[in-house]
């Protein structure tokens, strides 16, 4: 009896979040899951996305008149894999798909945990102007190990939050990406979450604030708030220690008050 040969997995994009752009597609965000370290598991598909179908609802709808267009990115595996690095694959195969489907348009790669060390990873793609990273997972550092990569975000204007209580991967990681990467992009910022955990649940409305206030201004060239303009023009510590407000967001849907 002959062997079946085993299915090549593939990644593929959900459907398209939120309300249909009303415009042709301009612009596009990839949403990028959280992940395991190690894990040659298929993700399930509910538990693997609810950390980004609501950010990503919220940006469909808040880029619906510009042509903005959200995907979620549905990985082949559960896990980064060490040298593999799947998740970044999968993120750079997404980055060609939006090319081939939707043309030459700007692409913010938005990940949650492994996903914001896969949107960090995959920035060097052509298609990509911008990555938000939301409480991205990092390996230790190690003087055996390459320190992780920062290249690739030349070029690309980033923006890294973090709650100063996670405990599943530590903040100061994050912090010293990116400093590393500022002596080469002035372009990036990262906003510390007060008390907040990895989830990011106890100011989940400040995180998407801020979040659609990078994604609209980076894709389609709207003014950033206060906030995000002055953590990316400060020099180092103080752009990427920038607080996040309790309650930041909520002046910039007031007509008549300034962002």
């Amino acid at each position: 009896m002959a062997h079946q040969a085993t299915p090549v997995r593939r990644a593929r994009l959900g459907r398209a979040l939120g309300p249909e752009p009303t415009a042709a597609v301009s612009g596009a965000v990839l949403l990028l899951p959280d992940g395991d370290e190690v894990s040659a598991r298929r993700p399930s598909p509910l538990m693997a996305t609810a950390s980004v179908r609501a950010l990503g609802r919220r940006l469909a709808r808040a880029g619906h008149d510009e042509g903005l267009v959200a995907h979620v990115v549905h990985y082949r595996y559960r896990g980064w894999n060490g040298s593999e690095a799947h998740l970044a694959q999968d993120a750079t195969w997404a980055a060609d798909e939006v090319v081939r489907r939707y043309g030459d348009v700007p692409v913010c790669l938005a990940g949650m945990g492994m996903g914001g060390r896969a949107a960090l990873r995959a920035a060097g793609h052509t298609a990509v102007n911008s990555v938000l990273s939301l409480a991205p997972w990092l390996p230790e550092e190690d003087v055996a190990a390459s320190p992780e990569p920062v290249k690739q975000l030349v070029g690309r204007r980033v923006l890294i939050v973090h709650g100063t209580n996670d405990e599943r991967t530590d903040p100061e990681l994050s912090f010293r990406l990116a400093a590393r990467a500022k002596k080469a992009n002035r372009d990036i910022c990262r906003f510390e979450v007060h008390s907040d955990g990895h989830a990011l649940h106890q100011y989940r409305s400040e995180v998407h604030a801020l979040s659609e206030d990078f994604v609209m201004g980076t894709l389609f060239g709207r003014t950033f708030s206060r906030p995000v303009e002055d953590a990316l023009a400060a020099p180092p510590p103080l752009g990427l220690r920038m607080p996040l407000a309790a309650g930041f967001g909520q002046s910039l849907r007031r007509p008549g008050v300034p962002r």
